[in-house]
């Protein structure tokens, strides 16, 4: 407990995005009515996070090795949760959550090759731009299943076929720019 208090806040931010993700996920399966928003406003407030526990970080000169590993690790945690629980209800074919999710593995052991190697690879545009496709297309999946846009999930496919070629895309570029590592 000790250790919490001393946290910065950025750090306590992404704590608190990966806390959140079991709250997530009961709601998700569990609301009705009403209460079938607050898997939305709980994804949107963790997502947030994300931008604020960055913004703070940088402007105070607050990084730390903690926030370096859990804030990534946050994200992906956050993302896979609600992917796969897509499947569950529904919303998206697993062979699309495994490939997701397999660029995400991928992408995170060349980056643990990398840090064997002194080498730090910052993320690339191409993976900021899949994220953001990324968050989009759960919101809108949210959104839809909370039954506050009055679309028929159908019309999310190419939204869906975006986020996974940008999955692609961002993950080949990434290896690709750095094959040095490798050799």
């Amino acid at each position: 407990m000790n250790y919490l208090k001393t946290m910065n806040l950025p750090n306590k931010l992404t704590l608190l995005r990966v806390l959140l993700i079991p709250l997530f996920l009961f709601f998700l399966f569990i609301s009705k009515g009403i209460f079938r928003f607050l898997p939305l406003i709980i994804f949107i407030g963790a997502a947030v996070t994300d931008a604020i526990d960055g913004y703070i970080a940088r402007r105070d000169h607050l990084i730390t090795d903690f926030g370096k590993f859990m804030d990534p690790l946050a994200d992906k945690l956050l993302t896979a949760a609600a992917f796969i629980a897509f499947v569950e209800i529904g919303y998206l074919s697993s062979w699309i959550v495994v490939l997701i999710i397999s660029r995400e593995f991928l992408i995170s052991g060349f980056r643990t090759l990398a840090a064997s190697k002194g080498v730090t690879i910052a993320a690339n545009k191409w993976g900021k731009v899949k994220t953001i496709f990324q968050m989009v297309l759960i919101i809108v999946i949210l959104m839809d299943y909370t039954g506050f846009m009055g679309f028929v999930s159908p019309s999310i496919i190419p939204l869906i076929i975006i986020t996974v070629l940008l999955t692609i895309i961002s993950g080949a570029t990434y290896i690709y720019d750095n094959l040095n590592v490798i050799k």
